[in-house]
């Protein structure tokens, strides 16, 4: 990819602009912040975690990666990437944050994807902070030892986003938990925010092994919130095969389901060998309007 670093970090602490200084980043009011030796910074203030060490385990994020390393979810990533490269900005680098990052599966298949076509700046943020490790890890590996890393990465939360107001073109939120307001309020007038999640038959087979009765689907939201315009929606709907049942596991770990179902539901999972099912997710597209 053609790689811009990303300089619209705002500081958790009072919002003010802040600027990298050597293996940390700076505002005016005081505050510093340290880049760790992966290549993270750590954002989230003590004050605003909800428990101790939030967001994903280290051992659910290593499921994760095992799995989309995999290449099972190959198909959403090309479709997120195609959406986020549509109508990119002419004369400067395409701004996209990832919220809700994971280990950085679905900004590295963008940055593969864009090539030196397009220059991004990339910002991968999320709430764990050994997801957060994870992505700057492998974006450090990936990089041989360059300074030009793919994208910067934060331990922050959607809930209050350390960007600068209006910095943004593009928003990703992947089967995530969306903050609208704080969406809104860092895209530019204009910008996109492509939200993903599981549609009604999404991981049906392994589902219908794992609980008893399968809850009634609501239907899909399709008003859009405040501050956006509703640009249209699009299903993605295909299959996989997963074979063994550590890769079983590996998708039931970085699901929901793992915390939902029982210890039977769990068990049943767990004596699969092999086991064919449908994706299904929904890619919703809005536009940031002024005002």
């Amino acid at each position: 990819m053609s790689a811009t670093p990303f300089t619209a970090l705002a500081c958790p602490l009072d919002g003010a602009p802040l600027q990298r200084d050597g293996a940390s980043w700076r505002c005016t009011g005081g505050h510093c912040f340290d880049v760790a030796a992966q290549g993270y910074a750590n954002l989230l203030p003590v004050q605003n975690k909800r428990s101790r060490d939030p967001g994903d385990s280290k051992e659910m994020v290593a499921a994760r990666r095992r799995f989309l390393e995999a290449g099972h979810y190959r198909p959403i990533a090309d479709a997120v990437a195609a959406t986020v490269l549509d109508g990119a900005p002419a004369g400067r680098a395409l701004a996209c944050l990832d919220a809700g990052c994971g280990e950085g599966y679905y900004l590295r298949q963008l940055a593969a994807t864009a090539g030196a076509a397009t220059p991004l700046a990339l910002l991968g943020l999320d709430i764990s902070k050994w997801a957060v490790q994870a992505a700057a890890k492998r974006d450090l590996q990936d990089s041989r030892g360059r300074k030009d890393a793919h994208a910067a990465w934060v331990v922050g939360s959607n809930a209050g986003l350390p960007v600068l107001p209006a910095t943004l073109d593009r928003v990703l939120c992947m089967f995530g938990f969306p903050v609208y307001p704080e969406f809104a309020r860092v895209l530019r007038p204009g910008g996109e925010l492509l939200q993903v999640d599981a549609g009604p038959d999404h991981l049906r087979e392994l589902r219908e092994i794992i609980y008893p009765v399968l809850k009634p689907e609501r239907p899909a939201e399709r008003v859009a919130p405040a501050g956006f315009v509703h640009l249209g929606s699009a299903s993605l709907c295909f299959r996989i095969h997963v074979d063994g049942a550590a890769q079983i596991a590996d998708l039931l770990a970085m699901t929901p389901h793992l915390y939902r179902a029982s210890a039977e539901g769990r068990a049943r999972a767990a004596a699969l060998s092999a086991l064919t099912m449908t994706v299904d997710v929904r890619l919703a597209r809005y536009r940031r309007v002024t005002g």
